[in-house]
């Protein structure tokens, strides 16, 4: 985090129950903490983000976790998710608006076009946008189905609203996602496996086709682990991590089928 977004967390921090006030107005203050539906501001109780720090603590006052999907942020994540923003330069503008503070002059730059559907640069652009699946949904599917070894997972990362389109004919729809890199043996991203997740993490969506990929696979795969001179291969995310709950130092790859694409 940029030095100015960790005072922008620590100032929201200092005024975390306004902020919940503002952003999180379907909730409300139980002691110490304010409770919400969820980081978008649906009703209900399985959200809590902590109002101040505990007695003699420090520095917790802001954070969040959601009961039910296990995400966890900081009020910067907030203000991201229940805006609806994508850009993080336009979730410190809305911050420091909150703030009242003058907004910071940016060095104008041209946006980037854009990637082609489905191509590797889409792909690319996909994972870099995903954070790490440990304490996410994706983990709790994954600790759902068993698969407890997930050591040396850096090409898995979790997206919370993940686009999905049922047909061309059909409206667009967001679902949290398990996003899984493609990559070259040289670790070069070639393309992506998404999983769409129940929001509670027990299951697949409830869609037609909740795996999907894109990108160029032939060839590519889903790594664990540093190959050296032994690699295990199979068809399968799920199927090869499983395995390395038995095999845990053994490299593998995944390759993904046509049923996959």
């Amino acid at each position: 985090m940029s030095a100015q977004a960790s005072d922008l967390a620590r100032r929201l921090a200092e005024r975390a129950e306004l902020v919940c006030r503002h952003y999180l107005s379907n909730g409300r203050r139980v002691g110490r903490y304010w409770v919400v539906g969820d980081v978008r501001n649906a009703s209900g109780r399985s959200m809590f983000v902590r109002l101040r720090p505990p007695h003699g603590g420090q520095g917790a006052a802001g954070k969040w976790t959601d009961a039910a999907t296990a995400e966890h942020g900081d009020l910067l994540d907030i203000i991201r998710e229940s805006c609806g923003l994508v850009e993080f330069r336009d979730v410190l503008a809305e911050a420091r608006r909150f703030l009242s503070l003058p907004q910071i002059e940016l060095e104008s730059k041209s946006p980037l076009p854009p990637a082609p559907s489905g191509s590797p640069e889409s792909a690319q652009r996909l994972f870099a946008m995903s954070k790490p699946v440990h304490g996410t949904i994706a983990e709790t599917y994954f600790r759902a189905r068993g698969i407890l070894a997930l050591h040396e997972t850096s090409s898995l990362r979790f997206h919370p609203r993940c686009y999905y389109r049922p047909d061309d004919d059909r409206p667009t729809e967001t679902w949290p996602a398990l996003i899984a890199a493609v990559t070259t043996i040289d670790g070069a991203i070639t393309g992506v496996h998404r999983t769409w997740l129940d929001p509670s993490g027990k299951s697949k969506a409830p869609i037609d086709t909740p795996r999907r990929a894109m990108g160029l696979l032939l060839g590519n795969a889903v790594r664990f682990g540093v190959t050296d001179d032994v690699l295990a291969a199979g068809e399968g995310i799920e199927t090869m991590l499983s395995l390395r709950c038995a095999l845990p130092t053994l490299p593998m790859a995944s390759a993904l089928s046509a049923n996959h694409l």
